[in-house]
């Protein structure tokens, strides 16, 4: 049962949130400021909000879940989000920083056409929405424990309209400052909430015996070096397939993708956008270790118990259960407000970088007439439209039975390929033109449609894991823009 301490904690936390973010966005006179924070914001604050961004609730309920339910492999991905990472700061931050680059999408503008970039920008909003439609609603996880605890049974829909529209308040007035600064501050609850959740449950165990129970049951396992071919297209998690999926998957998620795009370009200078882009890959890896091992001490807590017979319904009830039942009064309360406020600033993010493409991407060309308070004043809309159909699109996974972190992360995987590989044939095939890249960008989506689905009726759908989808994408992509591109030789 949550105490009315805690409660008080949770309700303060979130009216704090709305007020500190709105004033420390000071006020907002240009889509520079709304957008770009008038490039002002310090590296390591960009890094810490990359982080938040995006491991936020996913992460603090996702990856517990993940160790609870499986082993430690999922940790190999960091080594290929480091990779990734690095190519992105050497290849394609300098081709941002070369001229007034306002989207991850300006360069294929520049390089191909408006046509490509408005392709490119759609399918950034799409993929946006279904991947942090999956965050919001894993957020309205605890949050629904949080009621029918106290006696109220608020079904998921209700939770999520009520979390977008706080979240819709301070990013409305803030912009990407007070999302950035919003960001840190979760961050650091979350973590602090996470290292404290790791002591009060170690305390409670024989933190020998529980290890060596671990061990024997081959949780704590952390490499998957198997080789065989089968494996390491079906299992995710396979050492080959976590580095060469996470590497590449980390290429297009923090290289094209607007929302983490759109923070390394509020950077003062290139060398403050690398040192933030691979400060962020270090910090992540800690995360990871932490909530694996939050994770790891729940299973050995709970004495290995499924989730069903703890009477619930998905693995990712585990650690919210824990929060309510087992941390002391005071602590219960900080850290759901630490998840509700990861989850906010994760989608008040999303919320500043749709709006940011959709203006400067989709709109520009009209909207370029207009004076900045005009644009600015659009700009603030298109962030309240998008809050409401965020809300529409994370009551869509209710009944999804994996964990959320896993489903997040397989959505964004969809497009990315096409996305990534368009970057890639602008940059290193000079023949290929608008319509070879668009027919590409296409003919990738599609391909990755027929390979997660099948078709019904005549094709069965093979088994692969999902950080093979970019990298298949991108290959599909690269090839057949640059086999269309042979014409022109």
């Amino acid at each position: 049962m949550l105490s009315s301490i805690d409660l008080a904690i949770i309700v303060l936390y979130l009216v704090g949130v709305v007020i500190f973010g709105i004033r420390i966005a000071g006020k907002q006179h240009s889509t520079s400021d709304y957008f770009m924070g008038s490039r002002e914001l310090p590296w390591w604050a960009i890094c810490f909000s990359i982080v938040a961004t995006e491991t936020s609730t996913l992460t603090i309920i996702g990856i517990p879940a993940v160790a609870y339910a499986g082993t430690w492999t999922f940790l190999q991905l960091t080594i290929g989000y480091l990779l990734g990472r690095s190519l992105v700061g050497w290849i394609l931050l300098p081709k941002y920083y070369s001229g007034e680059v306002g989207t991850a999408y300006r360069f294929l503008g520049e390089r191909f056409g408006h046509r490509l970039q408005s392709t490119a920008s759609a399918t950034f909003l799409v993929t946006r929405l279904l991947a942090d439609g999956v965050r919001l609603f894993a957020t309205a996880i605890p949050v629904k424990m949080i009621f029918t605890s106290l006696g109220f049974d608020f079904g998921y829909p209700v939770i999520i309209l009520g979390i977008g529209v706080l979240t819709a308040l301070y990013t409305y007035f803030g912009g990407l400052k007070a999302v950035v600064w919003m960001d840190v501050v979760q961050m650091g609850l979350y973590v602090f909430g996470a290292a404290v959740t790791m002591v009060i449950i170690g305390s409670s165990l024989d933190l020998r015996a529980a290890t060596a129970m671990l061990g024997e049951a081959g949780k704590l396992n952390v490499f998957d070096m198997t080789t065989n071919g089968g494996r390491i297209l079906s299992e995710p998690y396979v050492f080959v397939t976590s580095v060469i999926g996470g590497a590449v998957f980390s290429m297009a998620s923090h290289g094209t993708d607007q929302l983490i795009v759109q923070r390394l370009l509020a950077c003062g200078s290139l060398n403050d956008a690398r040192k933030a882009l691979l400060g962020s890959a270090l910090v992540v890896m800690i995360q990871f270790i932490a909530f694996l091992g939050v994770g790891s001490l729940l299973w050995a807590y709970y004495g290995g118990a499924s989730p069903e017979a703890m009477g619930l319904t998905r693995a990712d009830e585990i650690f919210p259960r824990f929060i309510i039942e087992g941390l002391p009064v005071g602590l219960t309360g900080i850290l759901i407000a630490g998840i509700l406020a990861a989850a906010m600033s994760t989608l008040s993010s999303s919320l500043n970088a749709l709006a940011s493409s959709s203006v400067l991407d989709l709109f520009g060309k009209r909207l370029s007439v207009l004076s900045d308070a005009e644009r600015l004043r659009i700009s603030r809309r298109l962030t309240l439209v998008w809050a409401l159909v965020f809300v529409g699109f994370a009551t869509l996974f209710e009944d999804q039975q994996n964990p959320v972190v896993e489903l997040g992360l397989s959505i964004a995987s969809f497009t990315y390929g096409a996305l990534l590989g368009g970057f890639a044939l602008g940059l290193w095939n000079s023949r290929a033109n608008e319509t070879d890249a668009i027919a590409a960008f296409v003919v990738s989506v599609l391909t990755m449609v027929v390979l997660i689905f099948g078709i019904p009726g005549i094709w069965m759908a093979p088994s692969v894991a999902w950080p093979w989808y970019t990298a298949i994408g991108t290959l599909v992509a690269v090839a057949t823009g640059s086999s269309l591109a042979l014409r022109h030789s």
